[in-house]
């Protein structure tokens, strides 16, 4: 650690960021320990693009605990908190990364990082993989493609993980990597109960609105569309209306109690329109026409493009700011509708993302996920599931670190649960 003399402001307020998270990432901290002791990852190359917070800082640490060299990129412009990174790379872990850089910049970095021949990437939304992918044929004059030496990686969203699976379908993805997103732990805290809270954060804090008697749409009704309308009712919107073009997910929806219509049903009746799809154009130029006076329009899927902006842009007779965060578009009808955050992700273009608490439990998964494929990185191939039991484990250390006992089997229930010759009369 550098001294503390030659600190700048930035490193200084990073590192009372990051302190501030491990408050609440006690297992995470913990985990990072044990790799300490082990030397886990000693000599490891990792390669992250992830959304570049103090939580994720909290992640690195923990690698960097257990000897991984770490080379960083942010996954979206509007994430990255530049005091983090530069508390990180005085750390000594190598950073590609600015808040609010441009698209250009955004995928200089982005190779950057898929350049460093990593043993392991930890990816947010596929982008990593992909671009080793699509420029390991063409990486250079002789140069080894960035995959040589790969032995996998995670992927952390649902978007991330669409595409992955494609590429798997495809044949086109040659090293293994874990689903992280797919964790028991992951869709409970980190895509229903953290994108809840967080995009009703980012909404607040861009408009300043007032939703107890609003009408709230929700386009997509995954884990994380679910975790949003709950928070919607319990802000006092008066409706919330769900669409989905899955069957099962539009009938959970109705038996939650949430009104189900298609978007352009939905179009002129909502207040806000929250996407949370992992799919394309959901929100599209017709529906912004049909869209009340004032509605605010946003999305919380990984990418942009949930929301046709091009589309409602060519109709907008004039764009301005409004406020940071928030740009209104005035509609040839003479309505104007309210954008945020550019249609990035917008618990983390508007606001700082997940509370500490619940990202713990996402980048744990992380980890074990790094850890895991250390171990067996022979015998993986393709899209893998973490396994159940490093799940659990997950959530047993975070029910330690929280100071909560839990139950354990007996014998006898163990031996009940794994025989078949007990039943209705045999008592």
């Amino acid at each position: 650690m550098a001294d503390a003399s030659l600190e700048t402001d930035a490193v200084r307020r990073g590192r009372a960021q990051l302190k501030l998270a491990e408050r609440s990432m006690k297992a995470l901290s913990e985990m990072g320990e044990r790799f300490k002791a082990s030397g886990t990852f000693k000599g490891v190359r990792i390669g992250v693009c992830l959304h570049l917070t103090k939580e994720t800082g909290v992640l690195c640490r923990a690698l960097a605990a257990g000897g991984a060299r770490l080379s960083c990129c942010g996954c979206n412009a509007f994430s990255t908190q530049d005091d983090v990174c530069a508390a990180l790379a005085a750390e000594g872990m190598t950073m590609h990364a600015k808040h609010g850089c441009s698209n250009e910049e955004f995928h200089v970095f982005l190779r950057a990082v898929a350049s460093e021949q990593n043993n392991i990437i930890i990816d947010d939304g596929a982008d990593l993989t992909n671009t080793i992918l699509e420029h390991g044929v063409k990486w250079g004059q002789g140069s080894p493609s960035p995959s040589a030496d790969l032995w996998g990686g995670c992927e952390q969203t649902t978007s991330g993980v669409i595409r992955l699976r494609n590429m798997s379908k495809a044949g086109v993805l040659k090293f293994p990597m874990v689903l992280t997103n797919e964790n028991k732990t992951k869709h409970l805290l980190d895509n229903f109960y953290g994108t809840g809270q967080s995009t009703w954060d980012g909404i607040l804090r861009a408009t300043t609105a007032f939703v107890a008697g609003k009408v709230v749409c929700v386009l997509g009704y995954g884990e994380c569309g679910a975790g949003i309308a709950l928070r919607a009712k319990g802000l006092g919107a008066k409706q919330v209306i769900v669409t989905d073009v899955h069957p099962f997910k539009a009938l959970k929806a109705v038996y939650d109690g949430h009104d189900v219509m298609t978007g352009m049903a939905a179009a002129p009746h909502a207040d806000f329109f929250i996407t949370a799809t992992g799919s394309k154009s959901v929100v599209t130029a017709e529906m912004a026409l049909q869209m009340k006076d004032g509605a605010y329009i946003c999305n919380v899927g990984q990418f942009a493009n949930e929301v046709d902006m091009p589309a409602i842009g060519k109709l907008a007779t004039s764009r301005s700011e409004a406020r940071p965060g928030m740009e209104q578009l005035d509609m040839p009808n003479g309505r104007a509708i309210f954008v945020l955050g550019g249609c990035n992700l917008v618990n983390l273009a508007c606001a700082e993302g997940h509370p500490s608490e619940v990202m713990v439990t996402s980048f744990m998964g992380q980890a074990l996920a790094c850890k895991y494929i250390s171990e067996h990185k022979e015998k993986l191939s393709g899209c893998v599931d973490l396994p159940e039991e490093l799940d659990d484990q997950i959530a047993a250390l975070q029910l330690k670190a929280l100071g909560i006992s839990f139950d354990g089997e007996t014998e006898e229930q163990k031996r009940y649960l794994s025989a078949f010759n007990e039943g209705t009369d045999d008592h």
